[in-house]
């Protein structure tokens, strides 16, 4: 029986340990993959081209919009981000499970494509841990903490439009978290594709 690729969605306010998480899910999960965000933001440290993002200027942002060739996108603290569309389709079609890290208003554009798409959301201890975590990451200068500080709160608000909710207090637990859901929701798929097998 051949089972669709599920699309994972994953957000939460910069700083909340969501990059942490993923990795750890993805290394120790077969048939996943993730799927590589565009940005206009400069690269941090470490991260690497077609691997973490897809960096771009804003003139070559601007013309996969125009271009069509996002399936979602979202303007945050000046820069751009989106979800390439072409790697999800192939990743749902082959039957490969895919997990996008985004801002929750992608979210919402992923949810309304996609219905049967799984939206986690990574909930930090408290505002003040978070600022913690920013300011250890040592990547933002004062202002810049301070408008990732306020735009975490506009995403906070947009808990209830998830279907699950991860708490990131203890990161083990949140892993495990995240993969009882992920195989929760892989089961659920595999017995509707069952029933419906059964029934034809």
């Amino acid at each position: 029986m051949f089972r669709k690729g599920l699309i994972i969605v994953v957000c939460g306010p910069s700083g909340v340990g969501k990059g942490t998480l993923l990795s750890e899910v993805l290394d120790s999960s077969e048939n996943m993959r993730f799927s590589v965000s565009a940005t206009t933001r400069a690269p941090r440290e470490g991260e690497i081209e077609g691997v973490d993002y897809f960096f771009k200027t804003h003139a070559e942002f601007e013309k996969m919009i125009n271009d069509d060739e996002l399936v979602e996108w979202v303007k945050y603290v000046d820069n751009y981000y989106g979800t390439p569309g072409k790697p999800i389709e192939a990743s749902i079609s082959s039957g490969t499970d895919i997990v996008l890290d985004i801002e929750v208003e992608g979210a919402q554009h992923i949810k309304k494509k996609y219905p049967d798409s799984v939206l986690i959301f990574i909930f930090p201890p408290s505002l003040e841990e978070l600022k913690k975590r920013i300011e250890k990451r040592g990547t933002e200068n004062v202002g810049e903490i301070e408008k990732r500080l306020i735009r975490a709160k506009v995403e906070l608000s947009y808990v209830k439009k998830y279907d699950y909710v991860v708490i990131n207090d203890d990161k083990g637990e949140a892993i495990n978290e995240i993969k009882s859901i992920i195989l929760s929701e892989k089961l659920k798929v595999e017995r509707n594709s069952d029933l419906i097998e059964k029934f034809n």
